[in-house]
């Protein structure tokens, strides 16, 4: 199966790799589109990770040659939405290492204590009653809310433990406005990432294995998408969704890159 696109925006967890599992078919997926010199972003909900960490993690780990600025995360896609808003400098963060960054590159403040002009909030392991509580007195005072995703749990060797959208709750419950949530399945996250490839809707895909979080993100920002069946989703489930993906494969081998 093949269709000419000039970019690919890929998910990674499942679909490029299963955790610290390798998945050959997505590291054969990343040569031939690098071979044929088509445009790609590793696109993630990740916001704990920083571009560079992620780089790393598929270049030594996976044997998949990757730069920083071939990495789009939750926490980047954040801040490049909060840099379209002049009125935003101060900004409370509730995350960890690679929201920071993404924050501090677009020239942003941090502050840890009300007032702010905004609450960013993301996956953080170290959360705090206080943390909580500065972000609901900043929102209260008027700071705009704004989440990097949903996600309500991670899969770990532990068990599926709380992810982003569980901190997310946590603040969201103490106040009365609903957070813009930036990453996957929302569209934000999707035309930052074309922005950052200079892509038109029509020239690119969105790539994944969770039609849920991937396909639907690509379906709201009106881009085409390719589900492979090497991750969560199972084609039982997806067969009863009334939006389909646009392509879908069992493998990324079958998958053909046409100039």
């Amino acid at each position: 199966m093949a269709t000419q696109y000039d970019g690919y925006l890929i998910d990674l967890d499942g679909t490029i790799y299963q955790g610290t599992k390798k998945i050959p078919s997505g590291r054969r997926f990343i040569s031939r589109l690098a071979a044929n010199d088509t445009k790609y972003l590793f696109v993630t909900n990740n916001s704990t990770k920083t571009p560079e960490a992620v780089a790393e993690n598929l270049t030594n780990n996976h044997q998949i040659p990757t730069t920083p600025e071939q990495v789009y995360t939750s926490g980047m896609a954040l801040a490049d939405y909060l840099a379209k808003f002049d009125h935003i400098h101060r900004v409370l963060m509730i995350g960890e290492e690679g929201l920071e960054q993404a924050l501090l590159d677009k020239g942003f403040e941090l502050v840890t204590e009300a007032p702010a002009d905004a609450v960013a909030i993301g996956l953080d392991r170290s959360v705090t009653y206080e943390k909580i509580l500065q972000g609901t007195l900043a929102i209260q005072q008027g700071a705009m809310f704004v989440a990097t995703n949903p996600d309500t749990n991670l899969p770990t060797e532990r068990g599926m433990v709380p992810g982003a959208g569980s901190v997310v709750a946590f603040l969201a419950t103490a106040v009365r406005p609903a957070p813009v949530v930036i990453g996957k399945p929302e569209h934000i996250i999707m035309d930052g990432a074309l922005e950052k490839l200079q892509l038109k809707r029509d020239e690119a895909i969105m790539v994944g294995d969770n039609y849920n979080t991937d396909i639907k993100a690509g379906l709201s920002a009106d881009i085409d998408t390719l589900l492979v069946y090497s991750g969560v989703s199972k084609k039982a489930d997806v067969s009863q969704q009334a939006k389909q993906p646009t392509h879908w494969v069992d493998s990324l081998d079958d998958w053909t890159i046409e100039k």
